[in-house]
């Protein structure tokens, strides 16, 4: 495992990535970045930690999308905020949709378990 140094909003993170894997974090790192400064500069939130919710929430959004619409799926999807978050029509098409669902929180939940557990580790709060 490797030890990288991260700016997220201008707050920097150790963060640990395995061998060879070190770019593509830094990809995550400069996207969600951007995800939140871009919510930060719309003005209507300034709390980091609720910054930080409403990007994971886009980025679950944009996930679901894709799993449920592969062809479909655009960064223009995901909501701006949970208030306009729209329901997903193809959850009720596709018998096959209730699985991707599904497996698409359990990976959700495995994710804010390991930002949580990461948070914990260091003492800080977004």
């Amino acid at each position: 495992m490797k030890q990288i140094e991260a700016q997220i909003m201008q707050q920097s993170y150790l963060l640990v990535c395995p061998e060879g894997r070190e770019e593509r974090l830094m990809q995550a790192v400069q996207r969600l970045d951007a995800a939140m400064v871009k919510i930060r500069d719309a003005g209507k939130v300034k709390a980091r930690d609720r910054i930080a919710v409403l990007a994971a929430l886009n980025f679950a959004f944009e996930l679901g999308d894709r799993e449920l619409n592969p062809a479909a799926s655009t960064p223009e999807t995901s909501p701006a905020s949970p208030e306009t978050s729209p329901a997903s029509p193809a959850a009720a098409s596709a018998p096959s949709a209730e699985v991707a669902s599904a497996a698409s929180h359990q990976r959700l939940n495995q994710l804010l378990t390991q930002l949580d557990a990461a948070l914990n580790q260091d003492g800080l709060l977004l």
